[in-house]
């Protein structure tokens, strides 16, 4: 035999796509070619195969005279990364005619040091998930990789050391005496149970002294999937709040961890075997473009991507790049980002929630009266001009932090809701809104995702309550977007309530969380 099929897979964007590896050996001078649009790290495979194949136990293919041609198939898709190395030497040696076994409806997966032992990889979940689509029933591939594979059912999944406890396994044909120690066959990986762990907290939310005001804007913002802003002069909490905030999400439904494992496995930023809770992205404000909507010529996800389900904090908004603060316009509109390039274009899954912060001014000392203001005019102008009216019309709370009285920082916090709690009834009124949404069959999670479409039909007002809407946006003169997110806003502090319909004090409490001067300030 010197033909031999074997078949990998290929992440492309957030899915993934079957490859099968065609390997072809004949008589000449030594030659060991891959083709199929093959990145640097797939054409540096033949010298990582090469060597874990002598190294465990078999000849060299740099040892013979043969021309190996290694063909990646389809071949217009880009192939990347060393994800291919077990199949090709499991290719290689089935040419060869030093191990026998059928291929069919088996995948390989996996990176080979030069001993042979398999590496991580990324982007297995897609990769899984595509095999069972294709009618695969068993996936082998590195150990540590396989916990998180483990999560799709009905498909074997093998996690191997090395390539030799894989060739032991799949091998029908009695191999000569290596010298090597026989692995025992390879146990299929129990499938993963999904298991919420204990949440531990930078920032109890109870250790934070006042800022009623802001706790109660956390709240609304987590019940209801609400964007929000914290403003107010250095030191006030603005940060812990954020970052206390984290803990108030309930861990993520099993569909949601996969499509987030997903995402953090093919970005490589998958630290641990799953996620399990909502991730948490706060990039510096010296963050490029392409480091928060993506990029590459293959794009990447960035990190609006990585907050997919979670939450994005941005620290300090106006010290981000103008242009980096623009990109949030699309993916805060409609909860996916289009990431254009010369050579392929993407559209990126972007649900989150934005939690920033902000000082008055440069300085921050702008408008209060134990410090005086140090910037000049033209500090102050730019410095607001960086937030554009479009970006405020979509950030659906704008909440002041001031100072605070220093009795206040002294004293038992006994008496402070926890995390905990705020958290418990977070719960509670999602579920109310999954209720809602199930019913009328709108396949969306939040109240601040109600298309505008659907508003009348999915939130109930009280007449009263109606009219003083309407007249308080004639006053205020809100936008017709602002208009909608004000009555989404009120609809989940109903919620929270636990009220059918949206009353009056509802709408008074969700007008108070608009800027204070619409159109050009947030203050």
């Amino acid at each position: 035999m010197s033909f031999a099929k074997v078949y990998s897979a290929e992440h492309v964007l957030l899915n993934a796509s079957i490859i099968t590896i065609e390997v072809d050996l004949s008589r000449g001078l030594h030659l060991f070619s891959i083709v199929g649009l093959p990145d640097k790290g797939v054409a540096e495979s033949k010298d990582r195969v090469s060597a874990a194949i002598k190294n465990s136990g078999f000849v060299s293919p740099k040892s013979k005279n043969q021309k190996v041609v290694v063909s990646l198939a389809p071949a217009d898709i880009k192939k990347e990364g060393p994800v291919f190395d077990l199949a090709i030497a499991l290719a290689y040696l089935l040419a060869a005619e030093d191990i026998a076994f059928d291929p069919k409806e088996k995948l390989f997966l996996g990176e080979l040091s030069l001993d042979g032992k398999l590496r991580k990889i990324k982007g297995v979940l897609p990769q899984v998930i595509e095999a069972k689509k294709k009618g695969f029933k068993e996936v082998f591939l590195p150990r540590e990789n396989s916990e998180e594979a483990a999560l799709i059912c009905d498909i074997d999944i093998f996690g191997a050391d090395t390539l030799l406890e894989v060739i032991h396994h799949v091998n029908i044909k009695k191999l000569p005496n290596t010298g090597k120690e026989i692995p025992i066959l390879i146990s299929p990986t129990p499938q993963t149970i999904v298991r919420s762990k204990e949440r531990t907290y930078q920032t109890n939310i109870c250790d934070i002294r006042g800022q009623e005001t802001a706790k109660r804007g956390l709240e609304i913002a987590a019940a209801g999937g609400h964007n929000i802003a914290l403003y107010g002069p250095p030191g006030t909490g603005k940060t812990m709040l954020a970052k206390a905030f984290h803990g108030l999400l309930p861990a993520l439904s099993f569909q949601e961890v996969l499509e987030v494992t997903s995402i953090h496995s093919i970005a490589g930023t998958l630290k641990e075997g799953l996620v399990t809770e909502p991730p948490l992205r706060a990039p510096h404000h010296g963050a490029t473009h392409a480091a928060m909507v993506g990029g590459g010529s293959s794009p990447r996800p960035g990190e609006i991507t990585l907050a997919h389900y979670g939450v994005l904090f941005l620290d300090e908004l106006p010290e981000f790049d103008r242009r980096v603060i623009d990109s949030l316009r699309q993916p805060l509109e409609d909860r996916t980002i289009n990431v254009s390039r010369s050579r392929a274009s993407a559209y990126f899954p972007a649900n989150f929630i934005l939690i920033a912060t902000m000082n008055p001014c440069p300085c921050g000392n702008l408008g209060l009266k134990q410090r005086e203001c140090s910037c000049s005019v033209r500090e102050l102008h730019q410095y607001s001009k960086k937030i554009s009216g479009p970006i405020i019309d979509r950030i659906d709370m704008w909440i002041e932090v001031p100072f605070i009285e220093y009795t206040k920082l002294v004293g038992d916090t006994n008496e402070s809701e926890t995390t905990e709690d705020i958290r418990e009834r977070v719960v509670r009124t999602r579920a109310i809104q999954k209720d809602r949404f199930a019913k009328l069959q709108m396949n969306i999670l939040f109240n601040s995702e109600i298309p505008a479409k659907n508003i009348i039909e999915t939130i109930a007002i009280e007449k009263a309550a109606e009219e003083l809407l309407v007249s308080s946006a004639a006053t205020l003169e809100l936008s017709a977007r602002s208009y909608h997110r004000v009555l989404k806003l009120a609809r989940t502090i109903a919620d929270l309530d636990q009220q059918e319909k949206i009353k009056g004090k509802h709408i008074l409490e969700a007008l108070q969380y608009r800027p204070k001067r619409n159109g050009s300030d947030s203050q």
